[in-house]
């Protein structure tokens, strides 16, 4: 290279370099970067002045007026809970699924309300079948779960965390026995049940084992299967059988169905059943095939009680309707759980348990409700006559 050169290259490279460290970022700083946003997919953190209660119902379906009841019972104890502070200072709300009346949706229902949305209590289902698939996942879980008209005694039967607001199967079987054989004089009995249903098979065999040990005959036993829609070859071998009436333990959507056929048949008998024939639905499928009939069920709207009537009124006032004993024990069992959740040391699901089994005089709507040592309520039954297209208060009958 020649020496004239040097100086030239090296006032290039000058340029050169001095190009360069402009481009240079600049050294990292010793503050931590922010921290990226949240996704807005992400749920939002628990608000932890909100007790969340959970209820599954069936909200649609054939049995939907057992869901839609028990939403509306529920909804009013936890105003009522609400407008007068709460619980430990926190307000209540409620998570409410659709189980569509089936055990399956039951279950996916109930295990949403334990992971997804962390709910203190479960309330539900009408159903006995439904109730007891939920209830294998709340026990599991350890969150108490307060079923407001399951009556089957498998119910509580899947363990401690397992409650009930109503009487169960075995005492409701005896009652409708009792006054079938000392009230109607009756001596034979037909009975057609719903084979698919824990709830219609076990009121049939408390029924018909102790209508048998009074003295009565069981002249005939017929089944059906949930969703069936003709039931004449059954009540065609029961007019051969002569019964003095028939004992239908289904719930309304059957009920109303197979007296009309009986009455299309000749068979003029009445018709006794239990609590699942509970439903303004009831007289709209029956019409007046039901007259004269009777079923056994947990309170009744002619009780003078002051404090049911107040309920009455306002159910009345917030749904433009008369509440049925699903509404009332629904309303029972959030109130129950949230008195329990008010004496409990804590949140837990423990305490709340614990709570929950050392109620005792809890002044329900539906009747004093007492838990004993199975989970279950101790309390009365009403006997209801159809009569005029609407239900009259015939007789109480306590344990």
């Amino acid at each position: 290279m020649r020496r004239s050169a040097v100086p030239m290259l090296l006032a290039a490279l000058t340029v050169l370099v001095a190009a360069c460290e402009k481009k240079v970022p600049p050294a990292p700083s010793s503050q931590p970067a922010p921290a990226p946003a949240a996704a807005s997919a992400e749920a939002p953190p628990a608000n932890t002045d909100t007790i969340l209660l959970g209820q599954v119902g069936s909200l649609t379906g054939s049995e939907a007026t057992f869901g839609v009841s028990a939403r509306n019972g529920i909804a009013m104890a936890v105003a009522e809970a609400n407008a007068a502070g709460g619980v430990k200072g926190k307000k209540l709300e409620v998570r409410v699924y659709d189980s569509q009346g089936r055990p399956e949706e039951a279950a996916q229902a109930a295990t949403r309300l334990i992971t997804q949305d962390k709910v203190a209590v479960i309330l539900g289902e009408a159903a006995s079948t439904n109730s007891m698939a939920m209830a294998d996942k709340a026990q599991a879980a350890g969150v108490p779960m307060i079923t407001p008209t399951s009556t089957n005694p498998a119910v509580t039967r899947k363990g401690d965390y397992i409650f009930r607001v109503c009487f169960i199967d075995p005492f409701q079987g005896y009652v409708m026995a009792k006054f079938a054989r000392d009230h109607l004089k009756l001596n034979r009995v037909a009975v057609l049940q719903d084979n698919k249903s824990a709830y219609s098979v076990g009121l049939t065999d408390v029924f018909s084992r102790k209508f048998s040990e009074m003295g009565g005959a069981i002249v005939a036993n017929e089944s059906y299967a949930k969703g069936d829609t003709d039931f004449r070859a059954q009540l065609t071998a029961f007019k051969q059988a002569r019964p003095e009436a028939l004992f239908v333990p289904g719930y309304y959507t059957d009920v109303g169905i197979i007296a009309r056929q009986a009455r299309e048949l000749g068979l003029s008998v009445p018709l006794l059943g239990g609590d699942g024939w509970e439903s303004d639905k009831l007289f709209e499928l029956g019409g007046t095939a039901l007259e004269g009939s009777y079923y056994s069920n947990h309170y009744s709207v002619d009780n003078p009680d002051p404090r049911v009537q107040q309920f009455i009124t306002k159910y009345k006032a917030a749904h433009g309707a008369v509440p049925d004993s699903v509404a009332a024990l629904a309303y029972d069992a959030a109130a129950l759980a949230i008195d329990a959740m008010k004496r409990a040391p804590d949140l837990s699901g423990a305490a709340i348990r614990d709570a929950l089994a050392a109620t005792r005089d809890f002044p329900g709507v539906g009747g004093t409700i007492n838990i004993d040592k199975n989970r279950d309520a101790v309390k009365q039954a009403v006997i209801l006559k159809v009569e005029g297209g609407k239900t009259k208060f015939v007789t109480t009958v306590k344990p």
